[in-house]
């Protein structure tokens, strides 16, 4: 098994060392400088690079610059993708968002983990657990997901939480560690109803 199977895979495997995935994650860092020096108002430019980094897109996304990632095959975005400036996602393994997903800035998606003990972190072995989120999600501003992690449709993570374990769908949650506060209810689209209505907003 190479050590790109075994990252894969969610095994310990060599991430500082070996010449395969060192030679990966320097292209994938290179295209990323490339965007984030690219004209935010050249967009054709920039959906070139996403596709050389070969992130898995719909019809409609958009990533602000800068955007940072360690491979970028491993990335998956659904339809209506939007995520504001300084995006991180470390994509030792697959990270995947569904449809209409929202993502403020400066959040961190992290598949990446180390061993407590020292013998094995010091020879430079690493874990890879694959982070999942579903449709109509929004993420606030400085959230930092971790390993192994699966986020449900129809979710809210407040601003500035620290999300280790799974959220189900329909919830309203944040903190540190991130916790679900409430579910998310139909007294809310209707408020959503009524603030439209006192405002003039079309639908």
């Amino acid at each position: 098994m190479t050590e790109k199977e075994k990252m894969l895979r969610g095994k310990l495997y060599d991430a500082n060392y070996n010449q395969e995935l060192l030679v990966d994650r320097l292209k994938a860092k290179d295209l990323c400088f490339k965007y984030n020096t690219t004209l935010p108002s050249d967009e054709e430019s920039l959906r070139k690079i996403i596709g050389e980094l070969k992130i898995k897109t719909k019809e409609n996304f958009f990533l602000t610059p800068p955007f940072y990632c360690d491979y970028g095959y491993n990335i998956s975005v659904g339809e209506n993708f939007y995520a504001n400036h300084n995006l991180i996602i470390l994509d030792g393994n697959r990270v995947s968002f569904g449809d209409n997903v929202f993502i403020a800035p400066s959040c961190t998606f992290s598949t990446a983990g180390h061993p407590l003990d020292k013998e094995r972190r010091n020879k430079g072995l690493e874990y890879a657990h694959p982070i999942t989120v579903g449709d109509d999600v929004w993420f606030g501003a400085n959230v930092t997901v971790l390993p192994g992690v699966k986020i449900g449709s129809n979710v809210v993570i407040g601003a500035g939480s620290l999300v280790n374990k799974d959220i189900p769908d329909g919830s309203l949650a944040f903190g540190n560690p991130c916790k679900v506060v409430r579910k998310i209810t139909e007294k809310d689209i209707e408020n959503l109803w009524e603030y439209k209505e006192n405002h003039d907003l079309e639908e």
